[in-house]
């Protein structure tokens, strides 16, 4: 298929591309669609070095365009007869450098290919995707077009220039000529003059050109960096605790650096115009002006860059619960996209507890090597911090570049610093508090006034720690139950909010907070009863009103799975229904099981091989059906031990194993 065909056949963002190439009057888009087969046949590369050859393809391509513009008039297409025939006398200036227009006619050629190589990649890259990215929005669409507009801009300027220097060298040869002779010809005067005016035109056309670039750029940079980086940030301050938000840095890279190679084309053509400035100048000279236009890119590239420096991976210990809590004495990772960062912990916090210095022991600056990353990020791993710990005060440790930009600065997220593993959790807690609530990530004065959490927003965090830990989260019916333990009972919860205090440091009628229950049950499902909960055998949240509710009109041996509401450090249980002689249901529950039990006997071995004696002494396990109706073994069947009955080595333990059987039981 010929190149313009291809060409024309692209999505509309490539065509917008081809549209801002020809939109100048180097090589009309007219000729190039009306003369595209013959266009495409030629030997530009060679016209362009070889000056016979060069004159003949312009004196066809001047023919072309003659019958070009008889077939408009055959055809009484009025308005392409003026515009072939204006098209015609602008290439009548390329009668005495032939060669020229072939270059130029080359340039725009390879400028077409670039476009179609790309659409081409991106077709294939996109063919390779199994799930659409989310980053394919509208928005990111339209800043696809617009970085596609930059590059053509500079494209078309790269142009100009050359084009410009080619004019300038043309004047000062033909001045330096006349030079020579007596200048007493005023016709031979009036074309001097006439060149320079022309030059200066141009000079003034580039001049704007560079104006609006840098216009573009502008706003562009805006977007990027008060736009899209910031929603990056929270992305990755989401992402901290539990968000399955997409935290790849590898399309704001792709602008980042896109935007810093227009902006450094830039600083070369404005370097160029100084150089052609030095070789001549005159009165009312507009490159006189292109200084604060220097100035101006290089303010814009420097904020840029400054911009672009981020800690990618925010600070973590290997087996810690979570990011952002580092303990003492013990080594964390962090990773910075940098070519060179030194780290310092800083904490800012004089109306709070008093501001403190850490020491990081080891290596305290580090450069990039391939052998840490294949991406451009720097790991960088520090040994141990040396300080007291206080589970609510946050530090921030930033990077410091020593790479042409000296005062550039990356920062971590607020981390909180332990000295022994069990403020883990407490420390968690208040990493989580604050990625869920705070808009300044650099706010280390966050908890003198923690603010209250709404309802809305604490169940989406709730359930993404059991996303994050299970791959399973909560569902609406779990969350309700939490939210009813929180509020009590109201019409509508979305407008319910609690506070640090309530939420971390107490709970009305418990002896530990709400955090440390919910922890504990976390902490049992990872440990215990992962598979079991993805696979949604467990109902866990659910009050003990609602299993009644949901139990009373099943079958006999229907049974549930739930956490316990009074067990500190995570517990789980079973209920199920039996009728009375009355044919009345009647739920019975047994003793929660915790994380020391479950360690010892798998709980699908406990359902398993659960048994009560009946008044006659038979044995009988009263556990038919998964709730709402799926036989035991069904729902079950895929966890059991090959050895069951009596060979089983978990008979004994059960059997040994007091287990406290009650209708009403406080679980």
């Amino acid at each position: 298929m010929a190149q313009w065909e291809s060409l024309q056949q692209l999505h509309s963002s490539y065509s917008q591309q081809l549209h801002e190439l020809y939109d100048r009057d180097g090589l009309p888009m007219d000729v190039r669609h009306y003369l595209a087969a013959w266009i495409e046949k030629q030997e530009w590369e060679r016209a362009a070095q070889d000056l016979d050859f060069a004159m003949v393809l312009y004196q066809v391509l001047l023919e072309n365009l003659d019958n070009q513009y008889s077939r408009f008039v055959q055809e009484e297409l009025f308005l392409m007869q003026h515009n072939i025939r204006r098209y015609k006398q602008n290439f009548q200036r390329y009668q005495e450098s032939p060669c020229t227009l072939a270059g130029m006619i080359l340039w725009f050629l390879g400028k077409e290919k670039e476009i179609l190589q790309t659409a081409r990649l991106d077709e294939q890259v996109q063919g390779l995707k199994m799930d659409q990215s989310p980053m394919n929005t509208d928005t990111h669409k339209d800043l696809e077009r617009q970085m596609a507009g930059l590059r053509n801009e500079v494209q078309c300027l790269e142009h100009t220039l050359i084009c410009l220097e080619e004019q300038q060298d043309e004047f000062d040869f033909k001045y330096k000529t006349l030079q020579m002779e007596v200048m007493t010809d005023k016709a031979q005067q009036l074309q001097i003059q006439t060149l320079l005016n022309k030059l200066n035109e141009c000079r003034k056309t580039l001049l704007a050109a560079l104006i609006r670039l840098l216009d573009s750029c502008g706003l562009l940079q805006g977007v990027l960096v008060q736009g899209e980086l910031a929603d990056w940030q929270r992305r990755q301050q989401r992402a901290c605790i539990g968000a399955q938000d997409d935290v790849c840095l590898d399309q704001l890279d792709k602008w980042f650096t896109g935007l810093a190679r227009c902006l450094v084309q830039v600083l070369k053509f404005l370097k160029k115009l100084e150089e052609l400035m030095g070789k001549l100048s005159y009165d009312q000279d507009p490159f006189k002006q292109q200084k604060p236009l220097q100035v101006r890119a290089e303010t814009l590239l420097r904020d840029l860059l400054k911009s672009s420096f981020v800690v990618e991976t925010q600070p973590s210990m290997p087996q810690g619960k979570g990011p952002l809590v580092l303990r003492t004495n013990v080594q964390f990772s962090v990773k910075a996209r940098s070519v060179s960062a030194a780290p310092q912990v800083l904490a800012d916090t004089p109306q709070v507890k008093g501001s403190r210095r850490f020491n990081v022991l080891g290596t305290s600056s580090k450069a990039l090597t391939m052998a840490e990353s294949q991406d451009g990020g720097l790991v960088a791993d520090f040994r141990h911090l040396i300080s007291l710990s206080v589970t609510e005060e946050l530090h921030v440790i930033s990077f410091k570049t020593n790479f042409e930009l000296p005062d550039a600065e990356a920062s971590s997220l607020p981390v909180v610093i332990i000295s022994n593993s069990s403020q883990q959790q407490s420390a968690w807690v208040a990493v989580l508090w604050f990625n869920m609530l705070s808009e300044s990530p650099k706010d280390v004065l966050f908890f003198a006034n923690p603010p209250m959490a709404p309802w809305p927003v604490l169940a989406e965090m709730l359930s993404w720690q059991f996303l994050s830990s299970t791959g399973r989260g909560l569902e609406s019916n779990q969350l309700d139950m939490i939210a009813h333990k929180l509020f009590d009972k109201q019409d509508n919860y979305d407008t319910c909010q609690i506070s640090w205090a309530r939420f971390s440091k107490n709970t009305a009628n418990a002896n530990f907070t709400f955090w440390v229950w919910f922890d504990g049950i976390l902490t049992m499902v990872k440990a215990c009863l992962e598979e079991m909960w993805k696979d949604g055998f467990i109902l866990g949240f659910v009050s003990k009103e609602r299993v009644k509710r949901l139990l009373k009109k099943k079958l006999r041996g229907t049974f549930l799975l739930r956490f316990s509401e009074s067990i500190k450090d995570g517990g789980v249980t079973f209920s199920w229904v039996d009728y009375t002689p009355d044919n009345e249901p009647d739920v019975k529950s047994v003793q929660p099981f915790t994380r020391t039990d479950l360690a010892q006997i798998p709980f699908h071995e406990i359902i398993k091989n659960f048994q009560l004696m009946e008044a006659d002494n038979v044995p009988e396990n009263p556990l038919l059906y998964l709730y709402p109706n799926i036989p035991k073994d069904q729902a079950f069947g895929k966890y059991y031990t090959d050895k069951c009955g009596e060979e089983s080595p978990y008979v004994k333990y059960i059997r040994t194993k007091l287990v406290f059987v009650s209708k009403e039981t406080d679980t």
